[in-house]
């Protein structure tokens, strides 16, 4: 049996990656803020565990690592903030901003750290959930403080994959697309579930080694 782990679960990606994994019969811990307000995570059904996690909360991400004892197949660290409410430069919320590097780029880098010993037992596969506004090359100054903190998760997490090569765990950086979503918003093209079906694809196809930024349609993005 596949052993998913899955942060963000309760709505939009983290949701419906819960679905389709659980659908294929996998077992998947899902983990979000608020588990008691989840009512679509815990409408679905399968072989599925709720864990209360928010990832900035790092001692709390170090406890979760250490309470579930078992090899896991694929840890997905989808939660994610939008930024909104940091502001715009010259009038930066800056204790707002210093959380959404909390939540986007160590959020992650914690969560790889806690479950790394379990990925090294199943020789797994750890997916974190960037985005091409991440891309330096690509840079537009749009949503700038969202930006950074993606940009910080891509280097970051390419930056400790050689980490795991030796142990035969692959770590990726994936690109979900602009999906619709309450963060993407209803004029969104794609959905959830054409997201987390391309984005299951490249997972399955990763390989350890020195990751890319791939999007859920295979393309590969610049850094």
């Amino acid at each position: 049996m596949t052993t998913v782990l899955i942060t963000g679960a309760n709505r939009g990606i983290g949701l419906e990656f819960v679905k389709q994994y659980a659908g294929e019969g996998a077992r998947v811990h899902a983990c979000c803020r608020n588990p008691d307000k989840a009512d679509a995570l815990k409408a679905i059904s399968g072989d599925i565990v709720l864990h209360k996690l928010d990832v900035s909360d790092f001692a709390a991400v170090k406890a979760l690592g250490q309470k579930i004892d078992e090899p896991l197949d694929i840890v997905v660290a989808n939660a994610g903030a939008g930024g909104k409410d940091t502001g715009d430069f010259g009038g930066y919320d800056f204790e707002a901003f210093s959380n959404l590097l909390k939540v986007n780029t160590l959020g992650p880098v914690a969560t790889l750290e806690a479950f790394g010993p379990q990925l090294k037992k199943a020789k797994g596969k750890f997916a974190a959930i960037s985005s091409q506004l991440g891309s330096i090359e690509n840079a537009s100054g749009f949503a700038p403080a969202y930006s950074t903190s993606k940009a910080g998760l891509d280097m970051a997490i390419k930056s400790l994959a050689p980490l795991f090569t030796q142990a035969g765990v692959a770590v990726g950086l994936f690109h979900p697309g602009w999906v619709k979503t309450d963060m993407g918003g209803a004029e969104a093209p794609v959905t959830p579930e054409e997201s987390v079906a391309g984005l299951r694809k490249q997972i399955a196809a990763m390989t350890p080694g020195e990751p890319r930024l791939v999007a859920y349609n295979g393309d590969v993005l610049p850094w």
